[in-house]
């Protein structure tokens, strides 16, 4: 069996002895370097460009400007030009590139540009965004083209609009018995992707265009690059190699356009831009922004009733997915509770930062940062224990989501055994905050979350099998792995159907979409749905071929054969069979006659039931099922500095079927260190000027080995009737409730409210204080 075991995963041993290959490896004497020159301006008119130092440094062969293209890009609106036109918008935005024969050349020539600004008022939060006499940062905005969905407000800051409502949710607050409300907010952040993004185009003699990138979303940018730029989509051909972490960051079309106008500038030549850590941080897109209030109505023994949420995203200087991420968020809002009455208002807001990007998560761990902070609060005014409060609400089958979809057993993980487990495995009875010695108190916090994928409605993957002659198969999916082990795992679920060990199925890392089938996004946890779907259908296909050729040769009916362990039997007598690597690439009879060829399994799978949201009510169904989990962190603070150790964080997750047992604690565990860092210490520091104050790793800083909690990771299993051997979405899920866990702890062991991320030591001392504190506990 294949399925429930711990298999490394395929690229392994050429990653631990250095041999795996990803973007920035590739060495070839013709390729060209380009280099970017930044802005150090969140806000300004651009006035001139002197590129006349930058031309005199030998090697250069181009210097490109905003003039280069007047093309707008952007996922969701088309708001954002390829290199800044006129004025820039965010610190950091790329103004000029140099291209020379060398990397050391056009640095240089890049470092050499004189630009001369005109500094504007800068918009620093979505509250300055809102306010009467901010500057408005896209005076076109009514004339962008937009995706079905997105609904910005021209002459504003408004990005877009997207409303949900269940129910009354004013009547129900009216009729609540206790009320609460709380504000929670934190700034933009980066992804810290081991790997910088990088990118490489070549336009060949014959049309061709090559992209070669670090891209989650390799047929994404063959389908945006042939809309931008007027090109037939089948002379764009995009190879994606291993990426080396991604985390959503590197879903943006971003470099590959600037990489194609520089070949074009160069007769074609090929072009390779490689960021640096500092550019990779601020000229590259982040994570979203948030200013959140919820308003929570319930009962006086604790049974949620109303709910009205307001959410203020911070989308950054440019849209490109921060209405998206926004739609996901309001989709699944309440969180996993189950609330007869609901209003969510959100507004995706142009500020002076960086534009964001996709983030693990999607939305998730910012609206259950709101929610969670908003329920321990409740929790607090009742004097119910907020493992209690979570029990008496969560979610269950019949229940409805807030877009209105009928929660079953199918889409719907169990949340309540999740919270057993979780109660059991934090030993939550015995104690909550406890008195170490003089100076210490331990601290426990606890969180419980669900997840929609919010996936497009037509999301597709394909996958194609095909023996080697010694029965062996080849497996060829358009998943890039960035490090999840998904093609591991697909090698495991043909394995189970084959009926072979997964030793015996060889899988192809690198993608190219010339010939891979297609795979809609590697992102959104989707790759063991979409595309283990895929392998099964392609699966089947050449298990029915193999049956149909040794039927012939055993002199059977094909529904009277079966395939295990390499051969094909007979199944009333297994003394009778043949080899499948003597029929996978057809029998030859002794007079020499034959039949068959090589066996080429082929599968398609492509997402059903799905409907867009409204954007005024929020009814649709934003993906095929609501993924949960419980969570919990034991902290350790020193009371005089309010500094603070991480002691432990555990997990429990409904995964369905747990496909690959090591893989998913992998998963799970790194999830939860990174949900962890970002809300123990990440977060951009900007001034009033709206400039990074830290935009290295010298200054910003993530956390460390020696820093890591004792992590516990278990799992349950519900299930999923869609999805493959039952197998639910992982890869983003240890995350999700980690900072709001970890904000529960801090206040529990500091009697103050936290609201506000990064949870710095600072920051709760300040709390202490008097300063960011909603009210002490």
């Amino acid at each position: 069996m294949a399925i429930g075991r711990s298999v490394p995963k395929k690229e392994s041993f050429d990653k631990v002895t250095g041999a795996a290959m990803y973007t920035a490896d590739e060495v070839d004497a013709r390729i060209l370097h380009a280099s970017l020159a930044i802005s150090p301006y969140a806000h300004a008119r651009i006035l001139r460009i002197d590129t006349s130092l930058a031309e005199q440094i030998p090697g250069v062969r181009a210097i490109l400007t905003g003039k280069a293209s007047d093309v707008l890009i952007g996922e969701e609106i088309r708001d954002r030009p390829i290199i800044a036109r006129d004025k820039v918008r965010y610190y950091g935005e790329v103004v000029a590139v140099a291209v020379a024969d060398t990397e050391v050349a056009a640095r240089r020539a890049a470092d050499l540009l004189r630009v001369e600004y005109e500094p504007l008022p800068v918009i620093n939060s979505p509250v300055d965004a809102l306010k009467k006499d901010a500057p408005i940062l896209h005076e076109r905005l009514g004339e962008y083209e937009s995706l079905e969905g997105v609904e910005p407000v021209p002459g504003t800051n408004i990005a877009s609009v997207i409303r949900l409502r269940k129910g009354n949710a004013d009547d129900g607050l009216k009729k609540s018995e206790i009320v609460v409300e709380n504000t929670v907010f934190f700034t933009p952040s980066d992804h810290v992707a081991m790997e910088t993004r990088c990118a490489s185009a070549e336009i060949r003699p014959d049309g061709h265009i090559l992209i070669e990138t670090s891209s989650q979303v390799p047929f994404t940018v063959k389908k945006y690059m042939a809309k931008y730029f007027g090109i037939d989509s089948g002379w764009i051909v995009v190879h994606t190699p291993l990426v080396g972490g991604a985390y959503g960051g590197k879903t943006a079309i971003f470099l590959e356009p600037i990489a194609y106008l520089a070949s074009k500038a160069v007769g074609g030549r090929k072009v390779k831009i490689v960021l640096t850590r500092e550019e990779d941080m601020v000229a590259a897109p982040g994570r979203i922004g948030l200013h959140a209030t919820i308003r929570l109505g319930s009962t006086s023994n604790g049974m949620m009733k109303a709910a009205h949420i307001r959410y203020w995203f911070d989308g950054g200087a440019y849209d490109d997915k921060s209405s998206d991420v926004a739609r996901a968020a309001v989709a699944d809002c309440s969180g996993p509770y189950a609330i007869e009455h609901l209003e969510c208002e959100c507004l995706t807001l142009y500020t002076n930062h960086t534009f964001a990007a996709a983030f693990r998560g999607y939305g998730h761990a910012e609206l259950t940062f709101a929610m969670e902070r908003t329920v321990d609060k409740l929790a607090e005014k009742l004097r119910i224990d907020p493992w209690e409060l979570r029990m008496r609400n969560a979610a269950v089958p019949g229940n409805f989501a807030p877009t209105q979809d009928l929660l079953t057993p199918s889409n719907l993980g169990d949340l309540k055994t999740c919270l057993a487990r979780l109660k059991t495995l934090a030993e939550w009875d015995d104690w909550q905050v406890r008195q170490v010695d003089r100076n210490r108190i331990q601290a426990k916090g606890i969180s419980c979350f669900w997840k929609n994928s919010s996936m497009d409605t037509d999301a597709t993957s394909g996958a194609i099998i095909l023996f080697n002659p010694d029965g062996s198969l080849n497996l060829e999916t358009g998943v890039v792995e960035i490090g999840t082990g998904t093609k591991t795992v697909l090698a495991q679920i043909a394995a189970e159907r084959m009926r072979m060990s997964v030793d015996r199925i060889h899988v192809k890392l690198k993608v190219d979409t010339r010939i891979t089938p297609e795979h809609w996004k590697t992102v959104a946890s989707r790759g063991t749905f979409l595309a283990g779907r895929a392998v099964l259908k392609a699966a089947d296909d050449a298990i029915r071929q193999l049956l149909d050729i040794a039927a012939c040769v055993l002199r059977a009916d094909p529904e009277d054969l079966v395939l295990e362990n390499e051969k094909v039997y007979v199944r009333a007598d297994p003394h009778v069979n043949i080899d499948v690597k003597d029929i996978c690439y057809g029998y030859r009879y002794p007079n020499g006659n034959a039949i068959g060829g090589q066996i080429i399994g082929r599968g398609n799978y492509i997402q059903r039931r799905m409907n867009l949201l409204n954007p005024e009510t929020g009814k649709g169904t934003p993906g095929p099922e609501w993924n949960v989990g419980a969570q919990a962190v034991v902290i350790e603070m020193d009371i005089r500095d309010c500094s603070y150790r991480l002691v432990k964080a555990i997990s429990v997750i409904d995964a369905g079927k747990v496909l690959n047992p090591g893989g998913a604690f992998g998963q799970v565990m790194g999830a939860m260190a990174m949900g962890l860092s970002f809300a123990n210490r990440e977060g951009f520091d900007y001034n009033d000027k709206g400039m990074v104050l830290n935009p290295t790793l010298r200054d910003y800083t993530v956390l460390r080995y020696d820093e890591e909690p004792v992590y516990v990771v278990d799992f349950i299993e519900t299930p999923c009737l869609d999805t493959p051997f039952g197998a639910r979405a992982l890869g983003e899920h240890g995350l999700i409730g980690m900072p709001a866990a970890l904000a529960d702890a801090l206040s529990r062991a500091a009697s103050v409210r936290l609201n506000t991320l990064p949870l710095y030591p600072e920051t709760v001392w300040r709390a202490r204080m008097g300063r960011f504190a909603d009210d002490s506990v």
